[in-house]
């Protein structure tokens, strides 16, 4: 651990089983990690998938936590995380999956590791990381925090269409602003 706490973005989806209630318990997982807190949760989307186009459609969100962990340990973290909801990695990356966590953004900016890159490299090519993320970043939680403020300004720059991406209408058993 580093020590100095930090505040993080990332991006979670789901498309198998209870997807709101899967995203729900990785939500409450992230937030009992040691040193972890959430600070908020965007509004969620429902999206058609990306890449593999046989399979069930996604419910994906952001959400803004602050932890002493850096980037590598945090992803350590997560992917167990992901492990203990009933994630099977496949070959196919882009396949069906119980829980996805992305580590999207780092308040200390930049980050290179064999395995994180921040900011996450294709981040600003999805529309369903761009709009909960734009979401997110207007929460009282991050709307005033200078590290942010050239993220908001980038987001709100970047042409989003809303094609295959709904205002997600189902339940929300997570806390948008725990």
């Amino acid at each position: 651990m580093n020590g100095a706490p930090r505040q993080f973005i990332l991006g979670l989806g789901s498309n198998l089983g209870e997807r709101a209630e899967i995203i729900a318990q990785a939500i409450r997982r992230l937030d009992q990690l040691p040193g972890t807190r959430v600070l908020a949760v965007s509004a969620a989307v429902d999206s058609d998938p990306v890449g593999y186009a046989d399979q069930p459609n996604f419910l994906n969100l952001c959400l803004a936590i602050v932890c002493d962990l850096n980037p590598d340990e945090l992803l350590a973290q997560t992917l167990e995380i992901e492990r203990q909801l009933g994630r099977e990695r496949t070959a196919n990356r882009n396949g069906p999956r119980t829980l996805d966590i992305d580590l999207l953004f780092y308040e200390g900016g930049a980050w290179s590791s064999p395995t994180v890159t921040l900011p996450h490299p294709r981040w600003s090519s999805r529309g369903f990381v761009i709009i909960p993320l734009g979401n997110l970043l207007q929460t009282p939680a991050l709307a005033k925090v200078p590290a942010w403020g050239s993220l908001a300004a980038e987001v709100r720059s970047l042409p989003v269409g809303g094609q295959g991406l709904r205002a997600w209408q189902g339940p929300t058993p997570w806390s948008k602003t725990p």
